[in-house]
Parts: structure tokens; C-alpha cells; sequence
């Protein structure tokens, strides 16, 4: 469906010059003389690169339609990654690479929002945070509490972060999902 730029939103994909796209935020400009303008940022679906576009206000834009799915994460075999739609009990397996960085994160039952285009998943959303439990860290050292130090914690998934020193194992922390950085204990 084509629709003006004027009309593009944050979070709808489109395709452009041949590639589709996500739109990840817009700029509206209105300079003083001419046509406003429209700068997208982008990540393409295909490479996984972020660029902006420029658009003038009358130029025409194909808008796909998405289906965008919560599901709950449910256990990997080592190449795959299950995941389950609460409403039907259908189960999805989506391939490491789709995952990317995210794998990091997964813990059993977690809910995240999944991208798909003509039945096939893009991309994956986790929540803004997860809450993980801490297995291993080293003991803080008392007394070295300048210019708020941190030290590395293993997590229950595995990945390593910089935490707070009064962090112990067995805590439960709050990681935020896009830096991989501590937020606060639970």
C-alpha cells in the first residue's frame, strides 16, 4: 500500500529502492522556503544496517504489512531457539543468527515481540528490561567505594556484566536489553 512520507510512522516497515525497511525514528523538517522534508532512520531487514533516508513531503512510500507476535521464550536444543504463542500453544523455532546478541538474555517464559513479513520472523524485540539472577561474582572489596566501581558477575544465561560491588551472587538484577548494563537489584 502506498502511502505519502508524510504518513510514515515510527515502527512500520517499508520498502524502498527495493530494500525493506524499519522505521526506527522520524524528523520532520519544514525549512523556510520549499517543501518540508522527512528524514527516516531505517534498518534494512535485509543487511541489518541502519541509514537515514530523505524524503520530500510528496513522495510516495510502500508500507508492508507486518504481523507482530508476542511469544514465550521456552528452551533451546543447541541450534535452535523454541519459542511458544500463548493463545494457540503453537511452537516457533527461530535460528541463532536471528537472535543475535539476544540469546544472552533469554530466560524461560519470557515474553518478547517477534516481526514477521509474509510469515517469515525479521526480527525479535526483547522487553526494555530482564531480570536475571546472578550466579557467580567476585567479593566486593569494603572500603573502595570511589567513583562507583563495579565489578564483572556472571548471570544465570551465561553473559558476563559490570555490576555494583554490594551485588552477590544468588541477587536478582535487572539488566537493560539494549546496552546489556546493570539497572538496579530486584
Amino acid at each position: 500500500m502506498a502511502v505519502v512520507a508524510t504518513q510514515i510512522k515510527k515502527g512500520q516497515c517499508i520498502e524502498f529502492s527495493g530494500e525493506k525497511l524499519i522505521v526506527l525514528d522520524l524528523d520532520h523538517r519544514t525549512p523556510g522556503k520549499g517543501n518540508a522534508i522527512i528524514l527516516a532512520n531505517c534498518r534494512s531487514l535485509q543487511t541489518n544496517k541502519t541509514k537515514t533516508i530523505r524524503f520530500a513531503s510528496s513522495d510516495k512510500v510502500d508500507v508492508i504489512t507486518v504481523d507482530r507476535q508476542k511469544l514465550e521464550y521456552s528452551y533451546t536444543d543447541g541450534t535452535g531457539y523454541f519459542f511458544m504463542n500463548p493463545e494457540t500453544y503453537d511452537t516457533i523455532e527461530l535460528t541463532a543468527e536471528l537472535l543475535e546478541d539476544s540469546k544472552n538474555l533469554l530466560i524461560e517464559n519470557l515474553v518478547v515481540e517477534v516481526l514477521f513479513i509474509e510469515g517469515k520472523a525479521l526480527t525479535i524485540e526483547l522487553p526494555a528490561q530482564v531480570e536475571l539472577t546472578v550466579k557467580e561474582s567476585s567479593e566486593g572489596i569494603k572500603g573502595d567505594t570511589a567513583n562507583n566501581p563495579q565489578k564483572p558477575a556472571t548471570l544465570e544465561t551465561g553473559i558476563e556484566i559490570q555490576v555494583p560491588l554490594f551485588v552477590k551472587p544468588g541477587d536478582r538484577i535487572k539488566v537493560d536489553s539494549r546496552t546489556k548494563k546493570y539497572v538496579s537489584r530486584v
